[in-house]
């Protein structure tokens, strides 16, 4: 039996932080005040949560074969977990994630919560090997989980923000497939100028009612820019693996810091609340990171 850092390390727990605060993105985009929508703000992040940790035990059982090769310390490849063991942790926390989605928002949360399982299990057994459909999809599972806090009636507002952490995930993704081997300097340089065009946009964003830069959106996409671009500019001096495995990493731990740049402002005030959240999930991140360095959770 495997211990509990083993499965720490399988389900990448630092990096199932990052999504968290992806429904409290889209539920402060609804706007919506509703008692189930105050409710779904406690159990829509932990049902992304566990939606992301199948998809990480996922992608380690389908890639068993391969981290053979490219990185037998994983769980799988280094015996210390099963593959029937991981598919079977997938499965099942996916099956948790979708009966907390439906606790939390009923029939208008399922209608995101099972196309996201869905893209979830094909991006892991089916599309991950393709170089375009594979970063595309992820983009999607991550611009459906903001959705996920939305619900299916208040997706529409949520369009924006589900889009830039959709783009974002799209090049974190693509750069993730050079960690061993190493990336291309013209999509480093792509991924880094997507980033940068995200950090204005999000920075650009108005206070209502009125039209002045507000300047908790400046300073949330800062941090954000800060975070992940360094990182970026380095995989393209230099585009090794090393390189494109750091540059990763920190676009994982950027996560947080763009949720936090998109759920303060917005058309009905900022989310203090939300945003305090978010930054003690980044501390607590940081602290799993520092804790574990010794033997080291993977975020990729």
């Amino acid at each position: 039996m495997a211990d509990l850092g083993t499965y720490l390390e399988l389900v990448r727990a630092p990096a199932v932080l990052t999504v968290l605060g992806d429904s409290l993105v889209g539920h402060a985009a609804a706007g919506s005040r509703t008692a189930r929508r105050r409710r779904s703000v406690l159990l829509l992040p932990a049902a992304s949560a566990c939606l992301y940790a199948a998809g990480m035990a996922l992608n380690d059982f389908a890639d068993r074969d391969l981290d053979a090769e490219e990185r037998p310390e994983r769980p799988i490849p280094s015996g210390r977990v099963s593959a029937r063991r991981a598919f079977g942790l997938g499965a099942s926390l996916s099956a948790v994630g979708l009966a907390l989605a439906a606790a939390a928002g009923g029939r208008r949360a399922l209608g995101i919560a099972l196309p996201l399982t869905l893209c979830i299990w094909t991006y892991d057994l089916v599309a991950k090997p393709h170089p375009v459909a594979g970063p595309l999809l992820m983009g999607g599972c991550r611009g459906l989980d903001v959705l996920l806090g939305a619900g299916t009636d208040g997706a529409a507002r949520a369009a924006g923000p589900a889009l830039a952490m959709a783009a974002h995930t799209v090049g974190v993704t693509a750069l993730s497939r050079g960690e061993v081997h190493g990336t291309s300097r013209p999509l480093a340089a792509g991924v880094s100028a997507a980033t940068t065009l995200t950090t204005v946009l999000v920075a650009s964003r108005r206070r209502a009612p009125s039209l002045a830069a507000d300047p908790l959106a400046i300073a949330g996409a800062l941090a954000y820019a800060l975070r992940c671009l360094p990182a970026q500019w380095s995989a393209v001096a230099e585009p090794s693996g090393p390189r494109a495995r750091e540059a990763t990493k920190q676009g994982i731990r950027a996560m947080v810091p763009l949720q936090t740049a998109l759920v303060l402002p917005g058309v009905r005030g900022g989310r203090v609340g939300a945003a305090a959240f978010l930054a003690a999930v980044d501390l607590a991140g940081a602290l799993l990171r520092t804790r574990r360095r010794g033997g080291e959770v993977s975020e990729t």
